[in-house]
């Protein structure tokens, strides 16, 4: 089981679109175990992007980072990384595929809606970064016998 960090942007939050992407994790069966809704401030939008400084999309992408609230959460299932990713669909709403996050409510190579980790071990450090220890809750869903064949012992 793995444990994953999204981030709702500006731009899902300004269209009014938190529940309907935040649904979309739920009926897939992931487990939510953190949920908050900040504002960003610049400090950590570049610690958080650090990757890109330099790039000519850096401090565009910081500004839109900035411009307002987000919601961030962590999800928990197995292999929740990959299958999260593909669900958010390209990282360009133009040509991301329909029946994505993206590919069903972005259009702009900006503004794409969305952000996951994009490995476990970045998972972990973003989680650390955005919740505290006590901010998120470890709990057994009751319906996981039922989001994975369990009839070996380990979860299939």
């Amino acid at each position: 089981m793995e444990k994953t960090l999204i981030i709702l942007k500006p731009d899902a939050v300004q269209r009014r679109l938190l529940g309907k992407i935040l649904s979309r994790f739920e009926e897939k069966g992931f487990q939510l175990l953190g949920l908050k809704m900040i504002q960003i401030p610049e400090s950590l939008a570049r610690r958080h992007y650090a990757m890109h400084e330099g790039k000519d999309f850096f401090e565009p992408l910081i500004r839109y980072t900035i411009s307002a609230p987000v919601l961030v959460m962590v999800l928990k299932g197995k292999n929740a990384v990959e299958i999260v990713r593909k669900m958010m669909g390209a990282t360009f709403g133009s040509k991301a595929e329909p029946g994505t996050i993206r590919g069903d409510y972005a259009l702009s190579n900006r503004f794409n809606l969305i952000h996951g980790s994009d490995s476990p071990t970045n998972a972990e450090k973003e989680i650390g970064i955005f919740f505290r220890k006590e901010e998120l809750f470890e709990y057994n869903p009751a319906d996981i016998q039922w989001l994975y064949d369990m009839s070996t012992g380990d979860i299939v």
